[in-house]
């Protein structure tokens, strides 16, 4: 990564705040100094600033979102990760880092909502991660723009804020794969992880649980849930927005989110 794109990404708060302080001032000194007719001479400084500002938004975005995908992890955390599940191999690890990924760009997509880790696998790769805290300030610092604090969940319960949690979890997820969050036909690499590699105590999820029978039901160890239940009313919480996030795409794409699960973890901004 060019050095200039790093420190533009590690300082779009500044940048952003100066950006706006300029045009404050701007408006301020030509509304003292000259009253109206001085207004109508600064719009074209403020309609620059404006600019600038979006336009600055919106490449970092783009880089973070960018970066998310692409930019490569440390090496020794699928090391790591082998170490606590020996069973898995190199084709397995790298599922799990892309479950990390979906993760992360859940938490930018966000917009500093909590967020749940709905895989027990790749929390495990998570943990691995925020343990090596200088690598993973930086990683946090450049792909969403604040430090993504780790924190315990619980599965969709009583309490609305973790049923929120996972919710946007869920939609964030299903929408990175082009899945209709409330009638899905396939669960998003996030949700199925633990399934697919046999996970100790993980979450088992199906798209849909209406029409199964008890004895159909996948039952793992951490439990067993169904992506419509996440829309659904039988939990405390925002089910029909989300958690927000649907709200949120509404008006803008890439808002708030998904709900949180079982005995997993979670995170969220500062």
């Amino acid at each position: 990564m060019q050095s200039w794109t790093r420190g533009l990404l590690r300082h779009e708060s500044a940048l952003t705040l100066a950006l706006l302080s300029a045009a404050v001032l701007a408006f301020g000194m030509a509304l003292f100094e000259r009253g109206l007719p001085g207004l109508r001479a600064a719009w074209p400084t403020l309609a620059v600033a404006g600019c600038a500002f979006a336009l600055l938004k919106i490449w970092c975005r783009w880089q973070r979102e960018r970066l998310l995908r692409e930019a490569p992890l440390p090496l020794f955390l699928k090391r790591k990760l082998r170490d606590t599940y020996p069973h898995l191999n190199s084709k397995d690890c790298d599922l799990v880092e892309r479950g990390l990924r979906q993760f992360f760009l859940a938490c930018l997509r966000s917009n500093k909502g909590f967020v749940a880790m709905p895989s027990r696998v790749v929390d495990a790769l998570w943990h691995e991660f925020i343990l090596h805290t200088r690598a993973y300030q930086d990683w946090c610092q450049l792909t969403l723009g604040w430090f993504l604090h780790h924190t315990p969940a619980q599965a969709l319960g009583p309490h609305a804020i973790d049923n929120d949690g996972l919710r946007r979890a869920w939609y964030r997820a299903c929408r990175d794969e082009a899945i209709d969050p409330r009638a899905p036909t396939r669960l998003p690499l996030l949700f199925a992880l633990d399934a697919k590699l046999q996970i100790d105590n993980g979450f088992h999820y199906r798209p849909d649980g209406r029409g199964l029978q008890p004895k159909d039901v996948v039952q793992g160890e951490g439990g067993s849930y169904f992506g419509t239940d996440f829309c659904t009313d039988s939990f405390s919480g925002d089910a029909q927005g989300f958690g927000g996030a649907d709200a949120s795409d509404s008006s803008a794409d890439g808002g708030a989110d998904s709900g949180s699960d079982g005995g997993s973890c979670g995170g969220g901004g500062d």
